[in-house]
């Protein structure tokens, strides 16, 4: 018996890794292409498509030197949010846009805090640069 068991583990072992590797049998969720269409002011979505792409240096080049970041309505270090959570969180949605196109809603994936709702408002000051975003859940 004991001699059976060190063939069939590794044999079960791997007609289930072999079962989970196969297409059709998940319902895995992958975001390939944002529709960034939606987003009617060209400075929001050139910032979100920066965004989505992980691009660090683009994303900050559409905001103040001394832009404020508003999380919930809790500030927070603007600069240190960006480096921190581009390239680990997206948009996986854009379901809403509104304020003249400077407000989006949509469904959005963290790597450390899951999946849910966002906004994402940016307000520009008079030299067409975003100087404040304010980011939070939503409920809609």
């Amino acid at each position: 018996m004991r001699n059976n068991l060190k063939f069939i583990l590794p044999v079960l072992l791997l007609c289930a890794l072999q079962a989970c590797g196969q297409t059709g049998n998940h319902n895995h969720q992958t975001v390939t292409e944002m529709e960034f269409t939606k987003m009617s002011n060209p400075k929001v979505q050139a910032a979100i498509e920066a965004w989505q792409k992980g691009d660090t240096a683009m994303w900050l080049s559409f905001f103040t030197a001394d832009a404020r970041l508003l999380d919930d309505g809790h500030p927070r270090d603007f600069k240190k949010f960006s480096t921190e959570a581009i390239g680990h969180e997206r948009f996986t949605s854009i379901d809403r846009v509104e304020n003249n196109g400077l407000d989006i809603y949509g469904s959005f994936h963290s790597d450390t805090w899951g999946d849910f709702k966002t906004y994402f408002k940016f307000r520009l000051n008079e030299d067409g640069k975003f100087h404040r975003l304010e980011i939070g859940q939503a409920k809609y």
